[in-house]
């Protein structure tokens, strides 16, 4: 067992699982990968098992009974991983939107720099954005804005699912408290941990738009993460967010 679990949520992945595995296991850094899969229909959770013959107890799979929310897929992965002794858990995406490189450098800034819990970010420094057309660049870069207007914290990409915890942040939360799936879950995991003192820093990413497969964003993502961050705010201010 390795000192760093990758969580990675999949539904009708199976067009991207093999190659994002073979990606991390080829990295000089050893990761051990858990796959929680919501039941994809296309048989992304049977080619993750015909692929653990390869790579034994490096590669784990978690299969849930149908399509249950992006929150949930990684709660159920962090509980996972805090009933063993990884120190390091990353969330990632399984389309390549995010470079497997780059796990390198968020490790970094846990594991050597002080850090807490990095975000992978494409609103700081040199990170940005490909292949996203003009409306859904200004739909996230105006999510972001209001996010920090609303909750105060001074993150640039609120919305990023490029991220590594330390186990030590994880420990700290309450997961009965979180309450959202979708990109508000997103927020509400680095809120959560911003109010109760952790250091959080963003690493500049390039984020690429998947090339393989389609989108999970829909209506009802934006509208929970617009209606989610007043109340995460509201909560906050009650101090509903405490450490356990």
């Amino acid at each position: 067992m390795q000192d760093a679990l990758i969580i990675l949520p999949t539904y009708n992945e199976k067009e991207n699982i093999e190659n994002i595995i073979r990606a991390i296991f080829s990295l000089n850094k050893k990761f051990d990968f858990l796959v929680v899969d919501d039941n994809s229909p296309d048989g992304t959770a049977t080619r993750v098992k015909e692929l653990k013959d390869q790579w034994g107890d490096r590669l784990h799979l978690q299969e849930r009974s149908g399509k249950l929310g992006l929150g949930t897929a990684y709660i159920a992965g962090f509980k996972y991983a805090l009933e063993r002794v990884y120190q390091h858990i990353f969330e990632m995406d399984a389309d390549f939107s995010h470079n497997p490189k780059d796990l390198l450098r968020l490790l970094k800034a846990v594991k050597d720099d002080g850090a807490d819990l990095a975000i992978g970010s494409r609103y700081v420094g040199k990170g940005g954005i490909k292949n996203w057309p003009a409306d859904r660049l200004i739909l996230s870069f105006g999510a972001s804005l209001y996010v920090r207007m609303i909750t105060w914290m001074n993150i640039k990409d609120p919305t990023a699912g490029f991220i590594c915890y330390h186990r030590r942040v994880l420990e700290a939360l309450d997961f009965e408290k979180i309450k959202f799936i979708g990109y508000a879950f997103q927020i509400e995991m680095k809120y959560y941990s911003h109010l109760l003192g952790f250091k959080l820093v963003e690493i500049p990413i390039t984020f690429t738009d998947r090339i393989l497969g389609k989108s999970k964003m829909n209506s009802s993502i934006i509208s929970e993460a617009i209606k989610g961050v007043l109340t995460m705010r509201w909560k906050s201010l009650r101090g509903y967010y405490k450490r356990i």
